[in-house]
């Protein structure tokens, strides 16, 4: 990834707000609540915010800070005093509908910061001016367990940037404030760095919700590695086919060489293609732990943000006249599981795979 170490930067200790208490809210929360920052935590979630003002923000896993005593609120007192940083940590459904309720809140050089994936920069630079968006690419994951107790299911840190690829003092200090969480770098092609990252969600994201288990499991089988480098490819064809730079992944994992070519869509023993399962196996293995955020979203009965992955992929690529069939079949597989049609499973997984046959060459 094109960025830069994170130098020191002298301004006043930032005031954070952090909106919504999810797996990735409640481990940034704790951590910069624990290294002593301004810290205020907002969820619409009652059992989420009464366990955390009960017990603190109580955190397993990957370089965990364990229980760290902090409190939430469902909303904010009028006459709140105007935070630099309101970082959005919702699901990517509820993020534009968060950004409206707090942008009020934001200091006059205040910033929104992304963390969602997908494209969501671009939409909240509608509400909030892209001038005061940045975008925050998250290089780990986490789950809430229950309310208020969290899983850091891997290690990792952050790409910052914006849209514009300009660097300021608010983008620095944003980035030294996160290192406690994980090593963060700049980054000058936020949009690269997020539509490489945008190609991976759209395959394991969305293969865990259909196949209902964690990626370590799911990646252990040839058929859904097969999907997953079929989903990556038809993101990464219309990435490029939309003028974007791809970025490699966490400085390693290069999209454009994980895309299919046409020999290993022919070919079931080419050398590039085992080259390419063996990655898959690997990064299954990093991430052994790691649980669909959207299965989570379906369990706890909220939508899916399947259009903001998969869905993206689709309406960019007709917008093109660039076909995404395996794309759009598990958005529809997706979405059907979200209306309770059908149920999570690996026998679901595998019917989709077989069905999808006459979709990909």
């Amino acid at each position: 990834m094109a960025g830069s170490s994170v130098p020191p930067v002298a301004k006043h200790a930032p005031r954070f707000l952090i909106v919504g208490a999810g797996g990735i809210g409640g481990v940034v929360a704790a951590h910069l609540t624990e290294q002593g920052h301004d810290v205020t935590t907002l969820t619409t979630n009652s059992l989420i915010c009464d366990a955390i003002n009960a017990h603190g923000f109580r955190v397993r896993g990957e370089a965990s800070p364990g229980t760290v005593r902090g409190t939430a609120r469902r909303e904010l007192p009028k006459g709140a005093r105007p935070f630099d940083f309101v970082l959005l940590a919702t699901q990517p459904p509820q993020v534009e509908e968060a950004a409206r309720g707090v942008v009020s809140l934001l200091a006059d050089d205040g910033k929104m910061v992304c963390f969602q994936n997908g494209l969501c920069e671009e939409r909240i630079a509608k509400i909030a001016g892209s001038e005061r968006v940045i975008g925050a690419i998250v290089a780990w994951g986490a789950s809430m367990i229950e309310p208020g107790i969290y899983d850091r299911t891997s290690s990792g840190g952050f790409a910052i940037g914006r849209l514009d690829g300009k660097d300021d003092d608010s983008v620095r200090a944003l980035a030294r404030s996160l290192e406690c969480i994980g090593p963060t770098q700049l980054t000058n092609n936020l949009l690269g760095a997020r539509w490489s990252k945008l190609a991976i969600n759209c395959a394991i994201s969305s293969l865990g919700t259909v196949g209902g288990d964690r990626l370590g499991v799911l990646m252990r089988h040839r058929f859904v590695r097969r999907l997953a480098l079929e989903i990556m490819t038809e993101a990464t064809t219309i990435a490029k086919a939309s003028g974007i730079q791809l970025e490699k992944v966490s400085g390693t994992l290069d999209l454009e060489w994980v895309s299919l070519t046409e020999e290993d869509k022919v070919s079931a023993g080419s050398p590039t293609l085992v080259a390419k399962h063996a990655l898959l196996l690997a990064v299954g293995a990093r991430y052994r732990r790691l649980r669909s955020s959207m299965l989570s979203a379906i369990e706890r009965g909220r939508p899916p943000s399947v259009d903001f992955l998969n869905g993206e992929i689709v309406s960019r690529g007709d917008v093109l006249g660039i076909p995404a069939p395996v794309n759009r079949a598990i958005r529809d597989e997706v979405l059907t599981i979200a209306s309770g049609k059908a149920k999570s499973s690996f026998s679901l997984l595998r019917s989709f795979f077989d069905r999808t046959r006459r979709l990909s060459p």
